[in-house]
């Protein structure tokens, strides 16, 4: 009968758990975008994505931050030694971002500077995404989820030494509360609507430029409108 009683009370402990979720869609009018020690030294820890692919997603985390006009705070770690400085392209799109340089701690939550100026945003969520994924991305998204942030983590923009790390790192995030997302599902959720402003004009030129699947895709609608021709019987196949 114990027995049969620790079995109920478990079962409804996971039925909690599992009703427990709230989904919460980013709002543009209060979410500000943290770019965590992405830094040319650090760059080189990056082994879960090709260096070319990992830039390519470094940049178009801060460039969303731009687009939307987000709130942008960019902090590095250690940035005199190995470590290195944030990369130009993101001190150029952010020339007036606050930028915090912590002299040690390696959660930028411990760094009073930074969670200072995160506070100032007045903000409650937050986009982030640094490297790697399982200490620099998860230690700042545990924490602020812990003092009551919504999260959403760039897991594109994140990145590890290897594959399972960035995967154990995700799953402990998530575990958490943490909604872990693409560059891609998070400048759709930012757009809301094609009709919204930034819509269509301004987030073309981000498709083509940091997702060129997207990027393509467009090029080959417009080239269609602008200058395509039906051959035979392509006419007569279904839309």
């Amino acid at each position: 009968m114990r027995i049969q009683l620790l079995f109920s009370l478990a079962l409804l402990g996971l039925s909690a758990d599992c009703n427990a979720f709230k989904f919460e869609r980013i709002d543009k009018d209060n979410v500000m975008l943290l770019i965590v020690d992405h830094q040319v030294g650090l760059f080189e820890l990056v082994r879960d994505v090709s260096p070319e692919e990992f830039k390519t997603n470094m940049i178009a985390h801060a460039a969303l931050g731009k687009i939307f006009n987000l709130p942008t705070v960019i902090t590095t770690s250690a940035e005199t030694g190995p470590n290195g400085p944030a990369p130009k392209e993101i001190r150029d799109l952010h020339p007036d971002a606050p930028y915090i340089k912590r002299p040690g701690q390696i959660s930028a939550w411990d760094n009073d500077d930074f969670k200072a100026t995160v506070k100032a945003t007045g903000k409650k969520q937050a986009i982030i995404a640094g490297i790697t994924t399982d200490v620099c991305t998860a230690f700042l998204a545990l924490a602020m989820i812990e003092d009551g942030y919504t999260v959403f983590a760039n897991a594109d923009a994140s990145g590890a030494f290897n594959a399972r790390t960035a995967a154990d790192a995700n799953d402990r995030m998530r575990a958490a509360g943490v909604q872990v997302m693409s560059k891609f599902a998070i400048a759709a959720d930012l757009v809301r609507d094609w009709r919204n402003k930034p819509g269509v004009a301004e987030m073309t030129p981000f498709y083509d430029t940091y997702v060129p699947l997207y990027g393509f895709l467009i090029r080959a609608h417009a080239a269609a409108v602008e200058n395509g021709t039906l051959l035979p019987g392509e006419g007569d196949l279904p839309l």
